[in-house]
């Protein structure tokens, strides 16, 4: 696929929320693949903020990126942890320079363990209202250029936009009932992807594509699908290893 077809594609995925059986978790992993697309970083992460005002991870493209970003919300540090705090964009920090990760030395160290070499944070914002933080990471000591910085927050807008027009048309005042959901749906994939991977003595990540691919080829949810997986109503074995 060409650049423009990939951002036709991000576009489509938007549009697709308005539909009665959108899927939160599967559209923030789909934007989690968009911007590994266009923008040829090496991995991403996206939390949005719970009742209370704080993050929750939510999607990544990865599980050492997932781990990773739970550290961050757990040492309470990081970029995305600042971002959406203040709801500005952080942009080309260098993971090497003190200077840079004096804020979040702990993370700093983490993601350098990880092979990370930079990172980007970018609120997931509309007007005033922030409704988490979109962090990317390259393993590659080079900085996003203006034209691909303007993609990745063009992106998390519209991903913002999909998930609060979402939360209005469907049930209204739904901020707090469908991330609660949402928080639900993560624990029962991770179940999922934990029972899989030790049948198939697979990684993390194998299990969870296959996971996602199996969900999307059956039309069902990604947590419907893994809660059937866990309750034994469904077998490992009609799951097709990639």
């Amino acid at each position: 696929m060409t650049r423009e077809e990939h951002l036709l594609a991000a576009m489509v995925d938007a549009v697709d929320t308005l539909v009665d059986d959108f899927d939160l978790i599967d559209f923030l992993h789909k934007l989690c693949d968009r911007c590994n697309e266009l923008l040829d970083i090496s991995a991403v992460g996206v939390m949005l903020a719970d009742p209370a005002g704080g993050l929750q991870l939510i999607a990544a493209s990865d599980e050492h990126t997932r781990l990773l970003e739970l550290f961050a919300l757990q040492a309470d540090q990081g970029p995305c942890v600042e971002c959406h705090r203040s709801g500005a964009a952080r942009l080309n920090i260098s993971l090497k320079s003190p200077g840079e990760t004096a804020a979040f030395p702990l993370f700093a160290e983490r993601a350098r363990q990880a092979g990370y070499a930079t990172t980007h944070a970018l609120p997931m914002r509309l007007r005033q209202q922030v409704v988490g933080a979109m962090n990317l990471f390259d393993s590659r000591e080079q900085g996003l250029s203006d034209g691909d910085a303007r993609v990745a927050q063009a992106l998390a807008d519209v991903a913002t936009i999909a998930i609060l027009q979402h939360r209005t048309i469907v049930h209204g005042n739904v901020e707090r009932a469908q991330l609660r959901a949402a928080l639900s749906s993560r624990i029962v994939i991770e179940q999922a992807k934990g029972i899989l991977a030790e049948r198939w003595h697979s990684t993390l990540d194998e299990a969870f594509d296959a996971l996602r691919q199996h969900a999307r080829a059956h039309r069902q949810t990604l947590a419907g699908l893994c809660q059937q997986l866990i309750d034994g109503s469904l077998e490992s074995s009609v799951i097709r290893r990639l």
